[in-house]
């Protein structure tokens, strides 16, 4: 098979977009260590994979990324508390939105290849939790790294 076009990753046996609905059902099973780490995962995936970015042209995914490499997931949990109560029907009048430290790096084109990708954190197609998380902040700090880089 062909690797993918945005990331680069090879395609062996399973695409990218079938590893990431696999690794969103690990997620959304809240167990330890796919759950915590389920924003971080969803970033990665969407800034390796930019034609599924939200509107917000990656601005949270870069956020989150961020976040993690630069204090882990009490950060994170952090800026996605900021983000539920700026979004909380609560909130009178217009919902605020959470003050993101800095923008995606602006690029003419997105990165199309990454030193680490989905296909590596999922290594046989299933996810398993021994070294998830380290692989996962392999995964985070590569996305970065290639988004910051120019390459």
């Amino acid at each position: 098979m062909e690797p993918c076009t945005e990331c680069g990753a090879p395609m062996n046996p399973l695409s990218c977009e079938e590893l990431f609905h696999a690794l969103l059902a690990l997620d959304h099973s809240r167990r330890a260590p796919w759950g915590p780490l389920h924003g971080v995962s969803v970033a990665c995936f969407l800034l390796q994979h930019p034609s599924r970015l939200p509107t917000d042209d990656g601005a949270m995914a870069w956020a989150l990324l961020r976040a993690y490499i630069d204090g882990g997931l009490d950060e994170v949990n952090q800026l996605v508390g900021q983000a539920r109560r700026g979004n909380s029907h609560c909130v009178k009048g217009r919902p605020s939105r959470v003050a993101l430290d800095g923008a995606l790096p602006h690029r003419d084109t997105p990165p199309s290849r990454f030193a680490v990708t989905i296909e590596d954190v999922a290594v046989d197609g299933t996810f398993p939790s021994a070294k998830f998380t380290e692989r996962v902040g392999s995964w985070a700090a590569a996305t970065v790294d290639a988004w910051s880089s120019g390459r």
